[in-house]
């Protein structure tokens, strides 16, 4: 089964325009367990990058695996960095300063 270039056109504005719609309107306490989740995702988008590198056999499939696997790696590291300092907001300015309040 092919799709023809109008087709693909569509669906793909179809899946942007209901993805941006669909992230709009989640509550911000939300954002961060859905982070964790896309993480997850970026995580398999990875093993399957270092699959495919695996199944290459020419030297453009090679080329084009491992620019998959380094785009997926940056992305599921960048996604777990911004996790961090999004959590790190949500923690007591108290928690934060080393050494003051906590030690008795």
């Amino acid at each position: 089964m092919t799709i023809d270039g109008f087709t693909a056109i569509y669906l793909f504005t179809l899946a942007a325009f209901t993805g941006y719609e669909v992230i709009s309107r989640v509550p911000i306490i939300l954002h961060t367990p859905l982070m964790s989740g896309s993480n997850f995702i970026h995580g398999l988008v990875l093993v399957g990058a270092i699959i495919a590198l695996g199944y290459a056999t020419t030297p453009t499939e090679t080329i084009i695996g491992f620019i998959a696997v380094l785009l997926a790696t940056g992305n599921a590291v960048g996604g777990y960095v911004v996790t961090v300092r999004m959590l790190e907001m949500f923690k007591p300015k108290s928690d934060l300063k080393k050494g003051t309040d906590n030690e008795h």
